[in-house]
């Protein structure tokens, strides 16, 4: 008998992987974006929204989310949830939303110091 040929595994392709300097570059504030899809399905992706100024663990992620290790999840300030996951572009504009709130929040503490 002869031997089958190895199943085709279909591949993994990296299709996003993005980072966007917020401010000032030296200050590290940054959003990155990283998305592996295989015949058109997210497999993989990770979303982080980086401030070190912020966030001092975790590498300065204040917010992101992934789904390494085996499960999708959430991290804030040094935390890690599971979460629910119903689609990649819910999440991401899930993610952006949150960012979007999470500067707002930054900004108006930022007035309040400059005020005193």
């Amino acid at each position: 008998m002869g031997k089958k040929p190895p199943k085709q595994l279909p591949s993994i392709k990296k299709t996003v992987d993005e980072t966007a300097v917020l401010g000032r570059a030296r200050k590290g504030v940054k959003l990155r974006e990283e998305v592996w899809q295989t015949d058109g399905e997210v497999v993989r992706y990770n979303l982080a929204y980086i401030n070190p100024l912020i966030c001092a663990v975790d590498n300065g992620r204040v917010l992101g989310y992934d789904n390494s290790h085996g499960y999708h999840h959430r991290h804030f300030m040094g935390k890690v949830k599971p979460i629910e996951f119903d689609s990649y572009k819910a999440l991401s504009e899930r993610f952006h939303a949150e960012v979007n709130e999470l500067r707002k929040e930054e900004e108006r503490n930022s007035d309040k110091d400059r005020k005193g």
